[in-house]
């Protein structure tokens, strides 16, 4: 049986590790990052750049006005992050394709529904949250509690708007994962290993 297992996280479940720990537990590929650089190849578009459009819902479609004139043009911002997406799509599948492997984020649950993978969706409190994101954070990060869960709130709003924009999806909805993991105060590398008997 093919291994595909994707996984769609709140920022600061621990989401990444637990991909990633999975990923060599099984001994199959990893996808997250690799995914911005490889449409960062095929694009004329920076790392930086399709990192922030795909972190972000699309922006909405506005006439642009000069002077008392209505211009109904397209918006290149929109264009850009449906050619972004459209790549990125192609990307997961080619991997997915290539062996098997997890997939973090992307909205590879939705792109490679046909594939019929393991979606996961890893999430905790906002407690837990805050504290993996204080053991994380850069030396030189000064945020106070509140500013922290208001970035991680932004964040998940971004992710969800992101989703749901390409997937006519709720994102974190139960109904859409098939299996739904709550990491709050919990060591994620006992949690792998339990896991990843499903696939023994």
């Amino acid at each position: 049986m093919k291994k595909i297992i994707t996984v769609g996280r709140e920022f600061g479940s621990g989401g990444r590790e637990f991909g990633r720990r999975l990923a060599d537990t099984l001994g199959i590929a990893y996808y997250d990052r690799e995914i911005i650089a490889k449409i960062a190849e095929r694009t004329d578009f920076s790392e930086e750049y399709v990192q922030n459009i795909t972190e972000r819902g699309p922006v909405a479609l506005f006439p642009i006005t000069i002077g008392r004139s209505l211009y109904p043009r397209e918006n290149p911002v929109l264009e850009q992050s449906q050619t972004i997406f459209q790549e990125q799509s192609k990307i997961i599948r080619e991997m997915s394709q290539k062996s098997d492997c997890v997939i973090v984020g992307r909205c590879a649950d939705y792109i490679l529904r046909e594939d019929r993978p393991l979606r996961i969706f890893v999430y905790a409190d906002m407690e837990s949250r805050v504290k993996r994101c204080r053991e994380r954070a850069p030396e030189e990060e000064n945020l106070t509690d509140k500013e922290l869960r208001q970035q991680i709130q932004k964040i998940d709003k971004n992710r969800a708007r992101y989703y749901e924009f390409y997937t006519g999806r709720k994102w974190g909805d139960k109904r859409s994962y098939d299996l739904c993991l709550n990491t709050t105060y919990t060591d994620i590398k006992k949690i792998v290993p339990v896991i990843a008997k499903i696939f023994d």
